[in-house]
């Protein structure tokens, strides 16, 4: 009998292409992939990948076997939704995917109200940029920033959120306009339309620093290293940022929250869907 554990490591794998992918996808580190992986082979007597330093490329074996294992791995995830459905109270961990500046300023302050009104439901809190598969369980609920287009999901837009450009006060004050200087994200979010409004309004303007993290834009826009374009939960209600006003159109972001139809009814789940529908409504 082969052991569904080291199969489902190769499918992972075979699906993202490399080890370190895969470990991601799996949460464990990619020598436990490579150490499934082998053992597959051992118990097969194929071997599945060719190793090229740390570059795995599947053998035509290990193709056909990805090819008929695949739907296994999804029908599995199609039963662990279904017996998640069936669980009849309100109970059990639900995970929630969420962008980290959402998790941590709009969702974990206000969980404690969760808590007590379904002390019996635990909440795994994923704050992390990349989506999140609920197909594929790794979450049971996302909150997403755009409409999803995967078959099977259930979109709902819960609220939105508007952003304003923020400084030090004394940066500010201090600052001619002709010299202010920017805070943005770094390329892998130019399309962003945050972003792109803060470009626009930068024009010829320096931007002194570029990092994906909100976090790290909020802390040298408060060491008054320039001016970032934050989200209004993040800047209103920091003593130590002030809003810069300027003339150049609205941006906000519209927030989904996002569950997979097969876990829609769940009460469990459904009890989450309405906290978190709560926490993003305007105080």
């Amino acid at each position: 009998m082969l052991n569904w554990d080291d199969l489902r490591y190769f499918v992972v794998l075979a699906r993202e292409g490399t080890l370190s992918a895969a470990a991601r996808a799996l949460r464990v580190d990619h020598v436990t992939v490579a150490r499934r992986v082998a053992a597959l082979e051992a118990s097969t007597g194929l071997k599945l990948v060719d190793r090229r330093a740390r570059v795995y490329r599947l053998t035509e074996d290990g193709r056909r076997v990805a090819a008929l294992a695949s739907p296994m791995e999804e029908a599995a995830f199609a039963v662990e939704r279904a017996m998640r459905a069936a669980s009849p109270g309100l109970s059990g961990e639900v995970a929630i995917s969420a962008p980290p500046s959402l998790a941590n300023a709009l969702i974990a302050p206000r969980l404690i109200e969760l808590r007590r009104q379904h002390p019996g439901i635990h909440i795994k809190l994923i704050g992390e940029k990349r989506s999140a598969s609920l197909t594929r369980r790794e979450a049971d609920l996302a909150l997403r920033l755009s409409r999803p287009t995967e078959p099977g999901l259930i979109a709902r837009k819960i609220g939105h959120f508007g952003f304003s450009l923020y400084g030090a006060p004394s940066y500010l004050k201090e600052t001619p306009q002709h010299a202010h200087a920017f805070i943005a994200y770094d390329a892998s979010m130019d399309d962003a339309p945050q972003q792109l409004w803060l470009k626009a309004i930068a024009g010829k303007r320096e931007i002194v620093l570029r990092t994906s993290d909100l976090e790290n834009q909020a802390a040298a826009a408060r060491a008054g290293v320039g001016m970032a374009a934050l989200p209004h939960f993040l800047g209103d209600g920091d003593p130590l940022l002030a809003r810069h006003e300027v003339n150049a159109g609205e941006v906000r972001r519209d927030v989904w929250l996002v569950v997979h139809r097969d876990l829609r009814k769940a009460p469990a789940i459904r009890a989450v869907m309405e906290f978190l529908a709560h926490c993003l409504q305007p105080p």
